[in-house]
């Protein structure tokens, strides 16, 4: 029978107990003495709380004696890499409270919401109706204060004892109207400013409609009016106008404080239609007559302008064996018929006296123009006539006469327009306009020296357009 001997232990009793001693010793320092990492983070959360600085540096100097030798005179916070936050705060804030100006209590700012009247924003600081009659009613100028607009201000100016002293409001960048206070009431002021000029090009390619292109090349809608006026005589915006047809022009702009608040004037200007470039320039002659001009002196102004509505469609053309839309039968139509909304206005082809303005039959309302011996253009289906235009009267080209309607035998709101030549109808698209007169022979030479330093920043500055458009 195999009797089983017990092993031995490898170590004697006395170095286990003795290792066991030296392991809870290890233990109990580790508890009582944190490591010197957990030691610098628990420094840097203290440095929140309001202790002395000296404090706080013992605490370090005492944690971390290679660094003890430093530099005393630099802030106890540099070794956290921080600044001394809450003084430099509280620096801040008493410049700030000194830099301050005490509010004014009789100066007060009102911006005008949705439904306010003047009764309104005068009782908002504190002034009754009666003052809003004593303002409003010292003057017939004062009574531009009653025409309020959302998101206007009104800065008023009251006396010790309650009164106003003062009201002012700004219009726009260039306009301001100011009501004082004096011994006979109130006197209105208006104030202007007289912006900077500054000339800008311009170009596009339409690749919709003028307006859009236009809109994209920074056009503003009546500066893209004046660019199609200037162009009117030769083009047709109603129906000419194509994809890939191009303008560039040089024209002013306002500027106050360098922030743009207007356009001037267009100085120069190009249009390329069907292939074919017009070009035109502005030009005052020594008598003061301002004009446009092609770049060899002839003037854009024709005796008629090619359209009297700006931008419409035309709806039905000349034409001798036209079907009636109303009477059902063909009938020679006499004339072309522009589409647009109620009230479009309508523009006289050219000088000359109004013959008729009043009802005529089938065309309704309507103004017949004779212009000389040779031409007269009628007008027809208008919703109503311009202030001054009646029957006798002279109008100059371009002249409002009256407003797109439907009147007479119509079937939507349209302008019908006949152009007669000795008596006879002729068709006004293809009809060819007279020309009116060119630059005076004594002045060709100062407008070259005008027109072409126009024409050559054009070409340069189109050329660096095109240029940059090239570069990848």
């Amino acid at each position: 029978m195999t009797q089983s001997i017990p092993k031995a232990s490898p170590y004697p009793r006395s170095h286990l107990l003795a290792a066991s001693g030296v392991a809870a010793l290890l233990s109990l320092a580790l508890l009582v003495f944190p490591s010197r990492e957990v030691e610098a983070k628990k420094t840097y959360l203290n440095l929140e709380l309001d202790n002395g600085a000296e404090q706080i540096l013992q605490e370090k100097d005492d944690l971390r004696p290679d660094q003890a030798t430093g530099d005393r005179g630099a802030s106890p916070f540099a070794d956290a890499g921080l600044s001394d936050n809450k003084n430099s705060a509280q620096a801040d804030a008493d410049k700030k409270k000194e830099d301050q100006t005490p509010t004014d209590p009789l100066s007060k700012s009102v911006t005008v919401a949705s439904g306010d009247t003047l009764s309104t924003v005068f009782a908002r600081v504190g002034l009754d109706a009666n003052a809003v009659h004593e303002a409003i009613n010292s003057s017939k100028d004062a009574k531009r204060f009653g025409r309020l607009h959302v998101g206007q201000a009104l800065d008023f100016k009251l006396t010790p004892d309650g009164k106003l002293e003062r009201l002012s409001s700004k219009l726009s960048d260039l306009e301001s109207i100011v009501l004082t206070r004096n011994d006979q009431g109130f006197s209105f002021k208006r104030e202007l400013v007289k912006p900077d000029v500054r000339t800008t090009y311009a170009h596009g390619v339409i690749n919709s409609s003028l307006f859009l292109s236009a809109k994209r090349a920074g056009l503003s809608h009546s500066l893209t009016m004046d660019l199609a006026n200037v162009f009117g005589y030769d083009i047709d915006f109603a129906q000419d106008i194509r994809e890939g047809d191009e303008f560039e022009l040089i024209y002013e702009e306002h500027v106050v404080n360098g922030k743009q608040v207007g356009n001037g004037n267009i100085l120069s200007a190009r249009f390329t239609n069907r292939g074919k470039t017009y070009s035109a320039v502005r030009y005052t002659s020594k008598q003061g007559t301002t004009s446009y001009y092609n770049a060899d002196g002839m003037s854009m102004r024709k005796a008629f302008i090619r359209t009297p509505v700006d931008f419409a469609r035309i709806s039905s053309k000349f034409s001798m064996g036209r079907r009636h839309p109303i009477l059902n039968k063909i009938r020679a139509h006499k004339g072309v018929d522009y589409a647009a909304p109620r009230g479009t206005p309508i523009k006289a082809a050219g000088d000359g006296k109004v013959l008729l303005a009043g009802r005529r039959g089938g065309y309704g309302n309507a103004v017949i123009i004779q212009h000389g011996n040779s031409y007269r253009t009628l007008y027809g289906h208008m919703q109503g006539f311009a202030k001054g235009v009646r029957t006798g009267v002279n109008v100059k080209q371009g002249q409002i006469i009256g407003y797109i309607g439907t009147t007479g035998l119509s079937t939507g709101p349209h302008l019908h327009y006949e152009f007669q030549v000795n008596g006879r109808h002729v068709d006004p698209l293809s009809q060819k306009l007279p020309m009116a007169d060119p630059i005076a022979g004594a002045e060709k030479q100062r407008f070259l020296q005008l027109s072409k330093p126009l024409m050559a920043r054009m070409d340069q500055e189109k050329a660096t357009m095109l240029a940059a458009n090239k570069q990848p």
